[in-house]
C-alpha cells in the first residue's frame, strides 16, 4: 500500500499560492528570498529517492512548462522521472510524462492509487487537492515548509470554509495530528 505525503511551502498566514493563476495575486515567487542550498537539500530529501506525483491540473501545467527544460538536478531529475497522476477533465492534453489521469472522482481515485503497490505519492502545490485530501483523511504525512512572511491574501491549504454550518450533532471534532519533527534554518528555507 502506498503512502501520500503532502509537501507545501506555506506562509505564516497559511498561503500556499505561488502564481497569479489568471488572477491578481501580486506575490508570485514569494518564497525566493528564503531559499538556501540547505533548504533545497531538505526539500529534495523530503521527496525521497523515488516517488510518484499527484498533481492538480494547474500545477501540472505550470511544472510541465518548467521541469522538462530545467538543467539536470537531483529534484528535477526525480520530478521528470516520476509518474504524474493528474486530476484533470482533459487527460488527452497531457504531454509531460509518464502520466495518468486520476479519474472523475478525486477521493476514490486517490484511494485506488494508495491501494496499489509502487512508490509513495507526493502532492505539492494545490490548495484545492490538499484541502480535499486532508478533509477525507487521505494524507499520511504533511511536510510544511514555513516561510516567515505574512502575505494577507492568496489560496490557503489548511483552512477551508464549511459548505454549510454543521449541526452540533454532526460537527467534526478538531484534528490533532502528531508532529514528528521540526527544523529551523537561520536564513529561511
Amino acid at each position: 500500500m502506498r503512502t501520500l505525503k503532502i509537501i507545501e511551502h506555506i506562509s505564516l498566514d497559511g498561503v500556499i499560492q505561488h502564481s497569479a493563476d489568471g488572477g491578481d495575486f501580486p506575490y508570485g515567487d514569494w518564497t525566493a528570498p528564503y531559499r538556501t542550498p540547505a533548504g533545497r537539500d531538505a526539500v529534495t530529501a523530503a521527496h525521497g529517492e523515488r516517488f510518484h506525483l499527484l498533481l492538480g491540473r494547474r500545477t501540472y501545467d505550470l511544472w510541465s512548462g518548467f521541469w522538462p527544460k530545467a538543467p539536470s538536478s537531483p529534484i528535477g531529475d526525480r520530478l521528470n522521472a516520476a509518474t504524474k497522476y493528474v486530476v484533470t477533465h482533459r487527460p488527452e492534453s497531457l504531454e509531460w510524462g509518464p502520466f495518468e489521469g486520476v479519474g472523475p472522482d478525486l477521493v476514490e481515485g486517490v484511494r485506488r492509487l494508495k491501494s496499489q503497490g509502487g512508490p509513495g505519492l507526493v502532492l505539492s502545490g494545490s490548495s484545492t487537492l490538499t484541502s480535499t485530501l486532508l478533509e477525507h483523511e487521505l494524507a499520511d504525512e504533511a511536510v510544511l515548509i514555513v516561510s516567515p512572511v505574512l502575505l494577507g491574501r492568496g489560496s490557503a491549504s489548511l483552512r477551508r470554509e464549511p459548505r454549510h454550518a454543521p449541526s452540533s450533532s454532526s460537527a467534526r471534532p478538531p484534528r490533532r495530528p502528531a508532529s514528528s519533527s521540526t527544523r529551523t534554518r537561520s536564513k529561511g528555507l
